[in-house]
């Protein structure tokens, strides 16, 4: 973090000091990890004792200090170490986020927010601008009022770019994250349908999206994917430039000629008003495209040239785990790891990027959990996946728990036969019938909401050698 005195710290977030004197305050520095979870803790460290439904992180202080937090932010005073007494600790997490962006004005922030797509588009952006400069992004799918604070504390000195991914759960959460780190520049990705059944209606989702074009200044930038309706309509909600990205014939950052490899990988010209490129992505899925695109996007205004942008593309890894995770077996089989999280967008990107990787005669899997918060609309949304695997053509259809039931219907209401599509009632057996059935040359992908089990389902999948191989033959 950047260093702060404990005194500062105390002024910042309107708290007392306990368990120490204020000339010595003034004195203390924080320069290390801020954290919320005391393993994580430290030298130079503050610790920072959240109280959850589970746990009271005050029971942790002890456990922070041993790991080198020179003090803590709480609620009560304690003794282990110096701390800061606030009456709300996000209030105070916030209030130094805060500052800490306002103390580096050569820092670019640059939000990002969507229904689906926000963390690989998160890990690509990041590639690109650490190419460049020091750029912290957030670890896995920080994006809520405590990953936000959290990604914030990470900022050096040295940092030039910072990117926050925003997430939304209702009308005025990414307004209040946008307090928290006010971006310049504002990436919108798509507005869906995850998380209907919380906000009621797309519309309305789309209402808490725009929160973050809304924030933005009016020397900052739009950037808006002109290929999603909902999204080309916030070019009205901002102060900031507008810019379009997409294969839209209008967008300014565009692509076309979009082709995928025997992997499902795209590669594409991008068209930009500084020239156009060739551009491959090593990730999976032409939904990758427009992702990409924004990056472009952001980095051209960034002040990146854009050859080097296309470079750093081709070779960006994804940073978090989870997202369209590929192994390739040692007996031929491919797994694909989707299963951090899913919703009806991203059910369907993943099925097209199954059926391209499909292709010259190798079966095709997709074993599919439930998706989350959809309301009333789960039963016809589940039921439309199902349906889509079969216009696929994928070879076989697992479903997976209850919740997800329909899917397995709608894929036999559009036409599955014999065992093209099963119902099995948790990942063991799925893993069963995987083993049983899956030969060389397979592709399988796990997809689902928050599913734990599905995701561990996946890691074993891709670490088994399968029983055609030499491991198991010896």
């Amino acid at each position: 973090m950047i260093p702060l005195s404990l005194q500062e710290i105390a002024t910042i977030t309107g708290g007392r000091l306990h368990g120490i004197p204020e000339d010595a305050a003034d004195r203390l520095v924080v320069d290390g990890p801020v954290v919320t979870d005391s393993r994580e803790a430290g030298p130079g460290g503050l610790y920072i004792a959240r109280v959850g439904e589970q746990q009271d992180g005050h029971r942790f202080v002890p456990a922070a200090a041993g790991l080198g937090a020179v003090a803590a932010l709480t609620t009560r005073e304690v003794d282990d170490l110096p701390c800061v007494v606030v009456d709300d600790v996000q209030a105070g997490m916030a209030s130094l986020a805060r500052a800490v962006v306002d103390r580096h004005p050569q820092l670019t922030v640059i939000g990002i927010t969507g229904s689906s797509g926000k963390t690989s588009t998160k890990d690509l952006l990041a590639a690109v601008l650490s190419t460049d400069a020091p750029t912290v992004a957030p670890v896995g799918s920080l994006n809520s009022e405590v990953g936000v604070p959290l990604t914030v504390f990470r900022v050096t000195p040295q940092t030039r770019y910072l990117v926050v991914e925003m997430g939304a759960r209702g009308i005025g959460h990414i307004h209040y994250l946008t307090t928290i780190a006010p971006p310049r520049i504002g990436i919108e990705l798509n507005v869906g349908s995850a998380h209907v059944g919380e906000f009621g209606s797309r519309e309305a989702i789309a209402v808490a999206k725009a929160e973050l074009v809304a924030a933005l200044p009016e020397d900052g930038l739009a950037v808006l994917n002109a290929d999603d309706p909902a999204v080309r309509a916030m070019a009205t909600r901002t102060p900031a430039r507008v810019q379009l990205v997409g294969t839209a014939t209008d967008a300014v950052v565009r692509a076309t000629d979009i082709t995928l490899d025997a992997a499902g990988r795209p590669s594409f010209t991008v068209l930009t008003p500084v020239g156009e490129a060739a551009a491959t992505l090593p990730l999976h899925g032409e939904h990758h495209v427009g992702n990409a695109l924004a990056v472009v996007a952001t980095a051209l205004e960034c002040g990146l040239d854009l050859d080097p942008v296309v470079a750093a593309l081709a070779t960006a890894t994804p940073a978090s785990r989870w997202r369209m995770e590929v192994v390739e077996r040692a007996d031929g089989v491919t797994v694909v790891n989707d299963a951090y999280n899913a919703n009806p967008d991203s059910m369907r990107a993943a099925l097209k990027a199954l059926a391209a990787m499909g292709g010259e005669g190798r079966r095709t899997w997709a074993v599919l959990g439930s998706m989350l918060e959809l309301g009333d609309e789960s039963t016809a949304e589940h039921d439309a996946i199902g349906r889509l695997a079969v216009r696929l053509n994928i070879s076989r259809l697992v479903v997976v728990g209850d919740l997800a039931r329909p899917m397995a219907s709608g894929a036999q209401h559009e036409g599955s036969w014999g065992e093209e599509a099963v119902w099995v009632p948790d990942a063991d057996a799925a893993h069963d019938l995987l083993v049983e059935n899956l030969r060389p040359g397979d592709v399988v992908l796990f997809k689902s909401s928050r599913d734990a089990g599905l995701r561990w389902l996946g890691d074993r999948v891709a670490a088994q050698a399968g029983p055609d191989s030499e491991e198991d033959a010896t």
